[in-house]
């Protein structure tokens, strides 16, 4: 009798030379972009002051953007935050103000050049924020640790439930899933912030649940399925856990979606990180974390339960 219902036959282990030297070819040009062009880094580790001001009617960002330049400001950064009378401006530190009086005097001094120069004068102060210099390298520098304390954890974690090829196999998943979530952000230039560094933490998460289905599901098969070969096995197990991998991805995937589109400018960043992360750490499931145990040579010895020592011979109780 068949234990597990599967409805597929997909032969997934058939393209993973395919899908291996596609992989490659992100994660290095990933890399690349990583080396080359660096990651966007926000406010909250570049350190400087974050205003948000609203205007009584739409205003254009070009015109914004020059008035704070006329006014000797440089490093603006301005974009609009939620509707068209919404703007966010984004300062690096300015000199020669006291570090301890930038936030204050720099929000107002920006309040007032963008009263000065508004049609009406009708512009309100929703919002400001500083992050000195230290602080903020001080959070990208926790942000780092934080994740390789995870990745190392995670590894911990994976050899103790599996075996040391699937552990390994589940990080270089997770490691593939990183680098070209980071990647993407490096190579577009998008803003990474500490929304950003919550979003690949919670990518990694999802990663490796999505992994672990799939590996329990091969580990009990090698256990049953006596006849079939390490890929067929692997194949199997992947139609076997598909349906619930393809559901899984799409009910959040629709969560992520809206909140990209809906949420606002505050979680943009952290939406499209999620969006990427979660595309790639569904691929990566299937193919990279079931082909890097191939590589390592996973096979039926390795994964069978140890017998305790009598177990081959029961006690008969009358």
């Amino acid at each position: 009798m068949q234990i597990f219902k599967q409805t597929t036959k997909i032969d997934f282990m058939g393209k993973r030379k395919l899908a291996m030297m596609f992989s490659l070819a992100l994660v290095i040009i990933s890399i690349g972009a990583l080396v080359t062009r660096g990651l966007n880094f926000g406010l909250d580790f570049t350190g400087g002051t974050l205003i948000e001001v609203a205007y009584a009617q739409p205003v254009d960002l070009h015109q914004v953007r020059g008035t704070l330049d006329k006014a000797g400001l440089k490093d603006v950064v301005v974009q609009h935050f939620g509707t068209s009378k919404d703007v966010l401006v984004r300062l690096a530190p300015q000199a020669p103000q006291a570090e301890g009086s930038i936030s204050e005097s720099l929000g107002d001094r920006v309040l007032r050049i963008l009263r000065a120069n508004a049609p009406d004068g009708n512009v309100k102060m929703r919002r400001q924020e500083f992050v000195g210099p230290q602080v903020g390298s001080e959070l990208r520098d926790d942000g780092g640790l934080a994740m390789i304390i995870a990745l190392g954890a995670i590894l911990i974690y994976v050899m103790v439930r599996f075996e040391y090829r699937l552990a390994l196999g589940a990080i270089t998943a997770l490691v593939h899933d990183v680098t070209i979530t980071l990647g993407a952000f490096a190579m577009f230039q998008w803003e990474f912030d500490l929304t950003v560094l919550a979003a690949v933490l919670a990518v990694i998460g999802y990663s490796l649940n999505d992994t672990i289905v799939v590996y329990d599901r091969i580990r009990e098969n090698f256990r049953r399925l006596r006849k079939d070969g390490p890929i067929s096995i692997i194949n199997i197990s992947l139609n076997q856990t598909l349906s619930r991998t393809i559901m899984t991805s799409l009910t959040t995937l629709l969560v992520v979606v809206a909140m990209l589109f809906l949420g606002g400018e505050m979680i943009h960043s952290f939406s499209l990180a999620l969006l990427i992360g979660i595309g790639v750490g569904t691929y990566s499931s299937i193919y990279v974390a079931s082909s890097a145990a191939l590589v390592l040579k996973i096979d039926r010895a390795s994964l069978m339960p140890v017998q305790k020592e009598g177990a081959e011979n029961p006690r008969i109780e009358g």
